[in-house]
């Protein structure tokens, strides 16, 4: 007999990169038959309903997002406005708590999926419905910033510099300027007058279950770790891999990566939230000139500058012209990966781009920016020698075009004992992934365990 089908509520935290994670599960869920009702901010709605692979199971509840003073007129999502306003769109949504109890009244579903929504878990109680903070931030990451063991200390440096009591992996450690970067945001306002940590904290507390992307063969460490800690299911929902886009690559791109040769191609991206400093936008490209390969960078335009070209280095267009593409806008990456051209992939370390680069074959190069996820991501990846991370300064965290260069010419060269050692590693973690029915089994798994919560 087969099990009765769920009815779950998706509350993402409003930015693209948390909507689209939690769309990427709807539809590994709407497939096994579920149903997902899906709350998205109003005008953001065009922009994931491509996506959307089961309208029939998977139904958009528009949001209206409040105006709060400070936000430019329309934001709803954090790609709306610079990054100082972001704690501004986390107010707006905690001032949506009304309209979500009446949906949540209206909809009944059994189980409510949240990530920032701190006071979500005491309205569902409330309402007899379970509360599930699914984090699109890996279990490494909570377990080395957010365990209970690392909330009863003060959050200086010199603690974070360090794992907390109990953490699985000793090795994994933080730099200064890292630690420097996250002890600041211990006292960061994130909406609403609420401390950012105090909004995690709260929400891993008081949850049902806490639940993540990943596999037990790579997470496990990490999630019987956060299970003694919190003393509650923590749930892995399987890799979550992209669905094979139903587009094709943009004739631009294609024409120009057949010109080059198989795997010779570096392509560069920091993901859609991140503008690097001036100074360093510089570096990077730089650094990708003197590899004398060929590249595509998309990167945000600098702080300062209108367009992108008028931040590049002096000269840089004319000596790459050909080689090198510099691009400020939306591109195609998961196709962009895919195509034989490439073969080195510069990453911020965001989990859904680790995720894309893993599937495929090119090799990965860690340029982590100052995220807490980004970096334990990186530092795990380089621990397990699945790619190469870019050497930077201890106290300024600022790396150098020869840094850059030579990751790069580390994992695109076979004959370079870590490259090999790295491409062997990569290719372990890319089949393991890609195996038949890994996915599969894990989703079937995650929507069994979720039953069980509602027992």
């Amino acid at each position: 007999m087969d099990s009765p089908s769920l009815h779950i509520a998706m509350f993402p935290w409003f930015a693209i990169g948390h909507l689209t994670p939690y769309l990427h599960l709807s539809n590994k869920l709407a497939k096994r038959g579920h149903r997902v009702s899906f709350f998205i901010p109003k005008r953001t709605q065009a922009k994931l309903e491509q996506f959307n692979l089961y309208p029939h199971l998977i139904t958009f509840y528009p949001i209206n997002v409040p105006h709060v003073d400070g936000l430019p007129h329309g934001a709803e999502t954090t790609s709306d406005v610079s990054f100082p306003l972001v704690p501004l769109i986390m107010t707006a949504m905690d001032r949506t708590e009304n309209d979500i109890e009446l949906l949540l009244l209206h909809l009944k579903p059994q189980i409510v999926f949240f990530d920032f929504t701190y006071w979500l878990p005491n309205m569902t109680r409330r309402l007899g419905i379970k509360s599930f903070q699914y984090s699109i931030i890996g279990p490494a990451t909570v377990s080395y910033v957010r365990s209970p063991a690392r909330m009863r200390q003060n959050m200086t440096e010199t603690d974070l510099m360090q794992p907390p009591e109990g953490y699985p992996v000793s090795s994994i450690k933080l730099h200064a300027h890292e630690a420097k970067f996250l002890a600041s945001k211990r006292d960061l306002e994130f909406g609403s007058g609420v401390l950012f940590y105090h909004r995690l904290n709260t929400g891993l507390m008081q949850s049902d279950a806490i639940g993540f992307k990943g596999c037990r063969e790579i997470e496990g460490p990490y999630v019987d770790y956060l299970e003694e800690q919190f003393g509650k299911p923590v749930l892995l929902s399987g890799p979550v891999l992209p669905e094979p886009p139903n587009t094709v690559l943009d004739e631009k791109w294609g024409s120009w990566l057949a010109k080059f040769k198989e795997g010779s191609v570096i392509y560069c991206a920091l993901g859609s939230e991140w503008k690097l400093p001036h100074d360093q936008f510089q570096e990077l490209l730089l650094g990708l000139e003197l590899t004398n390969l060929p590249f595509l960078a998309v990167l945000k335009t600098p702080v300062g500058f209108e367009t992108i070209e008028a931040a590049l280095p002096e000269g840089f267009k004319e000596r790459d012209e050909g080689r090198g593409i510099v691009h400020s806008g939306w591109i195609q990456q998961q196709l962009i990966l895919e195509h034989p051209s490439v073969g080195c992939f510069i990453t911020h370390c965001g989990a859904g781009s680790l995720t894309e680069a893993l599937v495929n074959k090119c090799q990965i190069v860690l340029l982590p920016q100052l995220d807490a996820d980004h970096i334990i991501n990186a530092r795990t990846m380089a621990t397990n020698k699945v790619g190469v991370e870019v050497e930077k300064g201890e106290e300024d965290g600022f790396f150098t075009k020869e840094s850059a260069c030579k990751a790069v010419k580390i994992v695109m060269n076979e004959e370079n004992e870590v490259g090999r050692e790295v491409r062997t590693n990569h290719d372990k973690v890319r089949n393991f992934l890609l195996s038949h029915n890994l996915e599969s089994a894990y989703v079937d798994s995650f929507c069994q365990k979720l039953r069980d919560l509602l027992r």
